[in-house]
């Protein structure tokens, strides 16, 4: 575990806020050192403590103080010197006299060596906060560096502090109202290639103020595509009019990856794992983060080596999510599956505006695929003002049909009030095997693309005969695999289905069973939603359905995720399968896992020669593999390098 967590770009990273007492400053030393001494032992390679956390943000006109502030650097030494057995970089705040003026400082600290001090840009002098009154703004800094403990040390915004052994690693710090402020310190220091942004703050609480706050984090962590720290002082600060209530975050690039509960009457300590290459990916693929160092936005920054290797930890503070492609929160799953039901249906309207075609052909199978095909229709028959009689539904039994599928097709035609007729293509299908001296009894490969493709042309002979286009139901986890025949159920005029993967396409038909609109449907929705998942072309002499897809190909839960992960974060098999094994350790053993996973890597090379010819349809999410747009590979490429991982 040790090992892959740094072989797979992970820095283990914790906020704290420990307990306080307003101007004593030998207490909180003590209580910043326990702290630091923990986030240490459990593997923390950078600990970030609150604003002023030395002394307490509400001292107020005790800043002007001299016993104060001689304290205050006393014990910032005392954290120097303590550092010295510690393998964490640990940023403190402090304040601190300077040019004559007092600055509200974030020390880098780390075995042993002050390594720098950031001064606050942005000190706010509105309604609550009068910090103007005691502490000058990073701008009227003069000294590049100064004197500490008999060492020159490095002072200013424009230090950066990278990890000698990890280059990935670089750390950024600002302080509070920084981030608050249109264009904040850490957007040039991303830029400049801090991949962590260490804040220091002490943020009051107010009704709403922590939901807004913690959105404000992840927002700057997804511009800055960066790790974001964030610890806030708590509530033993002065109560004097104001209450704090401790709130520590810890963000990667837009997601919350760990957050302490507010208000906590002892110190706080919360971790997590920031994924490194992750971040490394994003700014590369993403131009215009390159792009955003402008000439007149540049600015020169300072680098101080961090004396710290980036050792081996114990353990994985991060959660995986197994299903990547579907919110584990009931209320945001919901809000997603309105909006990706509205993305498909705007898709498929504009589609048949500009062809100026009134009718759609789909082929229902009683299966989720076309079953979401379908509701996505009617709904883009209702924007259009269409009657639902213009949308053709067809079921085409074949040889191993049964009659659960088929009665479902009916009874959900039926409900929805659109168009249904049945062509029974067995006949058709037998013709075409003899026309190419197939026995018609070995159930192969070509008996069975054969019932594929003929289903496809009397879809695509229907939409000729009405003016219509043929409504496209494959999934993505499908087409990622290449479980489709090609010129069979792989083409379509319009494939609704084409970016949602095959877990998300089962909840959005949930979803879409508990809307008013279809009420008359959610009988047979829930029907359809318990059927296993089958192509159902070959004959078994058994009762109901017998060729399940998840055993041949493997669960689509696990397909999903290494998908998910392949394709977003351009992950390695090896580390994929780190991840997997987190993220499922509870429901499948490793050894099932790699399994699958080798089953994954080698179907999805395999069969990008049908991807690129994939028809069109609308991009709904964070992946998807259009050749016109997510995805461009060479259909011969070879899996060799990626299969040797495994």
């Amino acid at each position: 575990m040790a090992g892959k967590l740094n072989q797979f770009g992970f820095i283990k990273v914790a906020a704290a806020v420990p307990t306080l007492k307003v101007g004593d400053v030998d207490y909180n030393l003590k209580q910043t050192l326990t702290l630091a001494e923990k986030a240490a032992k459990l593997g923390a390679s950078v600990a970030v403590f609150p604003e002023l956390g030395l002394t307490g943000y509400t001292c107020a006109d005790l800043f002007h103080q001299r016993n104060l502030l001689k304290k205050a650097k006393e014990a910032l030494i005392a954290i120097k010197k303590a550092s010295r057995n510690l393998n964490a970089v640990l940023v403190a705040g402090l304040p601190f006299s300077l040019d004559g003026k007092i600055f509200n400082i974030g020390a880098v600290v780390s075995r042993g060596e002050i390594l720098g001090l950031v001064p606050k840009t942005y000190i706010p002098g509105y309604k609550e906060f009068y910090e103007e009154r005691w502490f000058a703004s990073a701008r009227d800094l003069i000294a590049k560096e100064t004197l500490i403990d008999g060492k020159s040390v490095p002072v200013g915004t424009d230090l950066l502090f990278r990890f000698k052994n990890m280059p990935e690693a670089v750390l950024g710090l600002e302080i509070c109202e920084d981030l608050w402020v249109p264009i904040p310190p850490s957007s040039f220091q991303v830029v400049a290639g801090a991949t962590i942004i260490a804040n220091l703050s002490a943020s009051n609480d107010l009704v709403g103020k922590a939901d807004y706050r913690k959105n404000l984090i992840a927002q700057q962590s997804a511009r800055g595509v960066c790790g974001y720290i964030y610890s806030s002082c708590g509530v033993h600060e002065s109560t004097t009019d104001v209450v704090f209530g401790g709130h520590a975050l810890i963000a990667e690039n837009g997601n919350i990856l760990s957050e302490n509960q507010r208000f906590s009457r002892t110190s706080d300590l919360i971790f997590s794992d920031i994924d490194l290459e992750h971040l490394s990916l994003d700014r590369e693929r993403q131009t215009s983060f390159g792009e955003s160092i402008h000439e007149s936005a540049r600015k020169n920054f300072r680098f101080a080596d961090v004396p710290l290797p980036i050792l081996a930890v114990r353990t994985f503070d991060r959660h995986v999510n197994p299903w990547s492609f579907v919110p584990q929160d009931p209320a945001e799953r919901s809000k997603r599956a309105e909006e990706i039901f509205a993305i498909q249906s705007a898709g498929l309207v504009k589609r048949l505006e500009q062809a100026g075609i009134k009718n759609l052909v789909i082929g229902v199978s009683g299966g989720l695929d076309s079953t979401l095909a379908l509701l996505v229709a009617v709904k883009t028959a209702g924007l259009l003002g269409l009657p639902l009689k213009n949308i053709h539904t067809y079921t085409l039994p074949g040889f191993a049909t049964t009659k659960r599928t088929k009665s479902n097709a009916l009874k959900l035609a039926e409900a929805l009030g659109v168009s249904i007729e049945t062509i029974d293509i067995t006949k058709g299908a037998l013709q075409q095997l003899k026309d190419i001296s197939h026995d018609t009894k070995t159930q192969d490969l070509t008996f069975e693309n054969v019932q594929a493709r003929y289903r496809t042309l009397t879809l695509m002979d229907k939409a000729n005969q009405l003016g219509g286009i043929v409504v496209g139901t494959g999934d993505l986890s499908e087409i990622a695999l290449g479980w489709n025949t090609f010129t069979g159920d792989q083409i379509s005029h319009y494939n609704v289905n084409a970016s949602i993967p095959k877990l998300l396409v089962k909840y959005l038909v949930e979803w879409v069973s508990e809307q008013g609109d279809f009420v008359k449907a959610k009988k047979v929705l829930r029907d359809i939603l318990a059927t296993p998942i089958s192509p159902e072309l070959v004959r078994s002499g058994k009762k109901g359905i017998t060729q399940k897809t998840e055993d041949l190909v493997g669960p689509y839960e696990l397909h999903d995720f290494f998908l998910y992960h392949f394709l977003r974060w351009g992950s390695s098999p090896r580390k994929i399968l780190f991840l997997a094994e987190n993220a499922f350790d509870k429901k499948y053993k490793p050894e099932t896992i790699h399994k699958w996973l080798k089953v994954f890597v080698t179907r999805f090379f395999r069969n990008q020669w049908k991807r690129s010819v994939m028809p069109d349809g609308p991009k709904v999410g964070s992946v998807a593999l259009s050749p016109r747009g997510d995805w461009r590979m060479p259909s011969d490429a070879e899996v060799n390098l990626w299969l040797k991982e495994l």
